[in-house]
């Protein structure tokens, strides 16, 4: 990751690039995340960002921070568990900095609700959660949550606070484990 953000600083354009594919079929995120939102979300607005970049339009900071964030975030879902919670060692980890899965997401709610229009929350790998105005890359992020518009208008209106209760249940915590991993 500290590849990406040196590049990002020096302004040159590393090799095309492009968003993963989903890890998920709309059907297995439904109705958490429609098939109608994944349709706008992934496919037209996450793709637009790497089309930019690729295409040198734009600026090519803000597609490339959009690249990389959406691609963190869609490797990060998997599909519907009601009873979704972290396991191994983000178990641990949530435990430690927040006393409760519950209050973790309590925590969070507070923290991402202070986005005045839009951005992204995330877990950071130092327990703390942090915010993103607009697009930015960064090095310490576990988990995150989109908080622009795109991602829950069509779900949820402007219910931020149920969107954000409903990502809880697609949040793939092996592959969040497997970030922290990576950290040590």
């Amino acid at each position: 990751m500290r590849e990406i953000i040196t590049l990002l600083e020096q302004k040159a354009k590393p090799q095309d690039i492009e968003i993963i594919n989903l890890n998920f079929t709309p059907s297995e995120v439904n109705p958490v995340m429609s098939k109608d939102t994944i349709d706008l979300h992934y496919g037209k607005l996450a793709h637009a960002y790497a089309k930019r970049y690729n295409a040198g339009e734009g600026d090519p900071t803000f597609n490339y921070a959009g690249v990389f964030l959406h691609n963190l975030l869609f490797t990060q879902y998997r599909e519907v568990r009601n009873n979704n919670k972290p396991n191994g060692p983000m178990e641990g980890f949530i435990k430690k900095h927040f006393k409760s899965y519950e209050n973790f997401k309590d925590e969070f709610l507070k923290e991402a609700m202070t986005i005045q229009g839009s951005g992204w929350a995330y877990l950071a790998y130092d327990g703390k959660i942090k915010l993103i105005k607009n697009h930015e890359v960064r090095d310490d992020i576990l988990l995150i949550i989109d908080w622009w518009e795109h991602a829950f208008i069509l779900d949820y209106g402007t219910d931020k606070e149920k969107y954000l209760n409903e990502q809880w249940k697609i949040i793939n915590w092996n592959v969040i484990n497997t970030r922290w991993g990576k950290s040590l």
